[in-house]
């Protein structure tokens, strides 16, 4: 296992993709090596499509030898899927009105849903969402919408064509106020009473907000000009507030409880003149520092440090080293601030390395636990407390895993043998799907099936822990406990329209009486309350730099041993996760370290009490009582490494529904549950003009913010040839130009040495720091232009994986129009959509951007007139699906921005009002139904 990620290991083991004669990929072949001394195993996976070149059948590599497809699809004349046949989601119908939009929709578990819309002579806006169960006599109706007019005070608000109070699943959202950029000034929240699922039947709104908590929680902010938020005041009146630069930069953030001062949460921030951030100072004194590779631009290190004082030094409290092979996974994270420790003849360091397979699976990691450990499951160990912890109380271990030709782990062997703590957890998968179970004496493959249902949701947690699903697939209740006499402890939960969780309940068995926690999830605040009076706020800062912040305010109930208001800084690794947990003043509150798929294998704080209310874990987030991880649209089993349930998302991570981040946790993040990283590419459709420049600009922006470079896209081979000759000619420039700045700035530091006054001294000191500085810059301008590739079109699209690729398109634009220009050249989305198709475009992808100005504005009716709302111009986002929709391709998204893109001199998604630029993220757009 030694040699695993030795180049031998990925000698002669490329990616193949199979075109037919229409230009289709048929076939994409993986090969598959564990070690060098293997045999190359070939993994084939196979896609049909019918007569129009539509998507219709695909099968893995695992499910290829029983000619089981993993996804079947039948599509209308224009490539929509209506009908969906999927192993392991299970089979789905859904209908498009005459517009393209929503009009019914039958689940795997049988739940039909229909939308209703306002008649043709007005603008067609959603007015009604209804769901119903199978077996259930009536409909209910989960969704009502009720638009505002255009009264005087509509205007005055800018509510005027608005949703000002939409009736969703978990209750009631109201809007009162609304920003000219789209934002919600003031807006509230109800919540739906009880358990029962919302039904927003007849048309007595009185009667609707009777079955309402009677409670209103109001959140209120205001924003800059340009659209980005300044304060934000929650429902219990604390008010966060955030400072930021010209170029759109958290420069400093600030929270103010409710009736109190106002406290430093991010003192400042420190970027390099390309945009990195090099250092950022909480309001606890502890200061941050970050490195990275000057050619990848990967991260390389996070040291956070408390500064020494008169009477004490610098404290390092963490310091990550990362480690990564040629193609960018980790290879290795070790914390150098902590001691190296000796246990049973063995040392024990603070390192973690992982190593994999040919296609970049986690085949082995290795890492420290404590004794006494045990084998992993879905509760957390016994935390170590107090601080500094017993040097004996640590281990090492290696963990080997092993996946089937589907990518499903099926195998987990753990040995931690100075401890004695060696196990073996198994999986057993369906022999028809991709669903798979804990292993247990007796079941078989065959039986796997059964423990979910048609939709492909869990059933049971673990043996006799029975799960409920709600009828848009997401998880209602657990029960960790069942009693045949008496009540069951549970976990339930409730959703809002947007799938977001905005309710947990717990509900436990003591001396027959029943504990309840509740956590009600607001912006910006949860509200975590107990049948013991307890009242307790969680401010969760949105501004916290390189930290995940809380305050704990209790309102009532405080217990012995906290102090009231209690600031907690969770400072996250590479993916996320939270390891040091530091307090207001800059002193270690707990420590944690996980195993690469998650779960706790170190713990130690320095009371019981304090460790009891940390809530944020792996992968940076909340952590439930049953053992598993909330991601927002899915929840996560780490003793299993897998999800609870398919991907709602369906295969936009590939055709294995449940398996996570591609089984390489140590690199991939999965930021909400449905996907993880992909791999970007950006098309420059002309021929004319500076094509290098731009190429050279979006790629700088996106290395000064740590990111990956795109590959660019360009017409032909001829102008790929053209603009590679003209690169490597940059390239050399770049680089002489780094070269004679390196002179002179020896220059300088030379004159600091040899000065003749102390004036003269301090001058060259400013030039070396001026000088340092754009050394810099050249530098990473020369990395860019060293790095950015260019690539044909017609030689790149056919071979793009639709569930692990996004396209991004570049030029220029305008409010209501449909077309791309740059120069003297002009594209229409009609002859975009042609020529992505004529270069080899599947029509199952699914990911388009645009980076074009005023992409997802449209030309705004005066009125609601027929005339008016009839002659409307759609955004180039929306015509650009549009066009898409007509050409056969279904599932495709189509984002774009709001407002004036800058990018050249200032940088994509910036934008600029005045003589200010905002990055502007948060107007971004998304298009998925045809209008």
């Amino acid at each position: 296992m030694a040699s695993l990620n030795a180049p031998a290991l990925h000698a002669g083991t490329p990616r193949l993709v199979v075109l037919c004669v229409r230009g289709l990929p048929v076939r994409e072949v993986d090969s598959y090596r564990n070690d060098a001394a293997d045999v190359v195993e070939l993994h084939i996976t196979r896609h049909q499509y019918n007569a129009r070149g539509h998507l219709a059948l695909s099968r893995d590599p695992r499910l290829a030898e029983t000619a089981t497809p993993n996804f079947r699809w039948h599509s209308d004349l224009s490539g929509r899927p209506l009908y969906t046949e999927s192993v392991d989601a299970g089979s789905s119908v859904a209908l498009p009105d005459v517009a393209g939009r929503p009009l019914l929709a039958v689940s795997a578990t049988g739940v039909s849903q229909a939308c209703f819309h306002e008649v043709p002579s007005l603008p067609g806006r959603l007015l009604a969402v209804t769901e119903q169960g199978a077996g259930e006599a009536l409909p209910r109706v989960a969704e009502l919408y009720r638009w505002a007019g255009l009264s005087p005070g509509e205007k005055n608000r800018n509510l005027a064509g608005q949703c000002v109070r939409h009736y969703d699943t978990a209750g009631l959202i109201e809007l009162q106020n609304l920003a000219l950029t789209g934002a919600a000034l003031a807006q509230s929240r109800r919540v739906l009473a009880g358990e029962d699922e919302a039904d927003w039947a007849g048309d007595d709104e009185q009667a609707w907000q009777a079955t309402l908590e009677p409670e209103r929680y109001v959140t209120l902010r205001t924003l800059d000009t340009t659209g980005i938020q300044l304060t934000q005041t929650d429902a219990r009146g604390h008010q966060q507030r955030q400072a930021y630069d010209v170029a759109g930069q958290l420069q400093g953030s600030w929270l103010t409880l409710q009736g109190q001062a106002a406290q430093v949460i991010v003192a400042s921030l420190r970027y390099s003149p390309s945009g990195h951030k090099q250092q950022e100072v909480h309001g606890n004194g502890v200061v941050t520092d970050y490195g990275l590779d000057p050619l990848t631009q990967w991260l390389t290190g996070i040291c956070v440090q408390r500064p020494g004082t008169r009477t004490s030094a610098a404290t390092t409290l963490q310091d990550l080293r990362y480690r990564y092979d040629p193609v960018g996974n980790v290879q290795s994270v070790r914390n150098d601030a902590e001691a190296t420790r000796f246990w049973r003849n063995q040392k024990v360091t603070a390192e973690s390395t992982f190593s994999y397979d040919s296609l970049y699976q986690l085949v082995q990691a290795t890492g420290r636990e404590m004794v006494g450990r045990g084998a992993q499951g879905p509760q957390l160990p016994d935390v170590l407390v107090p601080l500094p912890t017993d040097e004996s109380a640590l281990t090492n271990y290696t963990r080997r895993y092993s996946y089937d030709r589907a990518g499903n782990l099926t195998q987990m062997q753990h040995s931690a043998p100075a401890s004695n703590n060696t196990y073996t957890t198994r999986m057993t998968v369906s022999n028809r799907s991709n669903r798979a179970v804990l292993a247990r004496e007796g079941l078989l493959p065959e039986q796997v099936d059964e423990l979910f249902d048609a939709g492909g949701h869990q059933l049971e947690l673990l043996a006799g822990q029975d799960l409920r699903w709600n009828a848009r697939g997401e998880l209602a209740q657990v029960k960790p406990i069942e009693r045949e006499a008496g009540a069951d402890d549970r976990e339930w939960y409730r959703y809002g329209g947007d799938g977001m969780r905005l309710l947990k309940v717990n509900e436990q068995q003591a001396v027959g009486v029943t504990q309840s926690q509740r956590v009600l999830y607001l912006d910006g605040l949860e509200l975590r309350d107990t049948d013991e009076d307890t009242r307790l706020h969680v401010i969760k800062v949105a501004a916290g730099g390189g930290a995940q912040v809380q305050v704990l305010h209790w309102a009532s109930g405080l217990p012995a041993g906290l102090n009231n208001d209690q600031v907690r800084y969770s400072y996250q690794n590479l993916i996320g996760s939270s390891g040091l947990e530091l307090d207001g003043q800059g002193s270690v509150i707990s420590q944690e370290e996980y195993y690469p798929f998650g779960g706790t294998s170190v713990w130690t704080a320095r009371s019981q009490i304090e460790a009891e209310y940390k809530t944020i874990r792996y992968s940076g987030k909340e952590g439930d009582a049953t053992g598993l991880y909330y991601y927002g649209y899915r929840y996560y089993q780490p003793w299993a490494g897998r999800w609870l349930n398919a991907d709602p998302a369906k295969t936009v991570d590939g055709l294995n529904l449940y398996r996570m981040v591609r089984n390489n946790p140590a690199t991939l993040h999965d930021p909400n549950g449905i996907e993880s990283q992909k791999e970007g590419y950006i098309l420059i459709p002309f021929v004319k003009g500076n094509l290098r420049e731009i190429a050279y600009e979006l790629n700088f922006q996106r290395a000064s913010k740590r990111k990956t470079l795109r590959t660019i896209l360009v017409a032909d081979d001829e102008l790929k040839n053209h603009l590679e000759v003209r690169r490597k000619a940059d390239e050399r420039k770049a680089k002489a130009d780094v070269d004679r700045h390196l002179v002179t700035l020896a220059d300088f530091e030379r004159k600091v040495s040899t000065a003749s006054d102390e004036i003269l001294r301090q001058t060259a000191r400013s030039k070396v720091k001026f000088s340092r500085e754009v050394l810099e810059v050249l530098e990473l301008d020369h990395s860019v232009i060293r790095d950015t590739r260019f690539e044909s079109v017609a030689s790149t699209l056919a071979g793009l994986d639709p569930e692990k690729s996004k396209l991004y398109l570049w030029g220029h634009g305008l409010a209501g129009d449909n077309r791309l220009t740059h120069e003297t050249e002009t594209f229409t989305t009609n002859q975009l959509v042609t020529f992505l198709i004529e270069s080899g475009l599947r029509t199952d992808f699914k990911d388009v951007r645009s980076l074009s100005c005023y992409g997802a504005d449209a030309v705004t009716p005066n009125s609601f007139a027929f005339e008016e709302v009839s002659g409307v111009q759609h955004s180039f986002g929306q015509a650009l699906l549009n066009s898409f929709r007509d050409r056969g391709f279904p599932d495709v998204v189509v984002s774009a921005y709001h407002g004036l893109v800058i990018r050249e001199e200032i940088g994509v998604n910036q934008v600029r009002i005045g003589d200010e630029k905002r990055r502007r993220s948060a107007a971004r757009r998304e298009f998925a139904e045809k209008a």
